[in-house]
């Protein structure tokens, strides 16, 4: 009878062991395919905003271009 429990005993360790592994490469994978995704959508807002800045700074540095040739009045009273 105790040859039989050690057995079962093994079985069970054996297939718990396995069961944990493969939940674990599942587990990994799927963190890993929502942290691709989500560095993938941290990337293309990061390039959308390096844009907007990008355009912005044009956009001001002609404004003080005109400022500087005397388009704009100066309004310091």
């Amino acid at each position: 009878m105790g040859f039989m429990l050690r057995v079962r005993l093994a079985s069970f360790f054996a297939g718990a062991a396995a069961a944990a592994a493969g939940g674990g490469y599942f587990l990994y994978k799927d963190y890993k395919l929502a942290h691709d995704s989500m560095a993938l959508k941290v990337k293309g807002l990061q390039d959308s905003t390096d844009a907007r800045y990008k355009a912005l700074e044009k956009r001001l540095a002609a404004l003080e271009g005109q400022q500087s040739t005397g388009a704009a009045p100066d309004s310091s009273d």
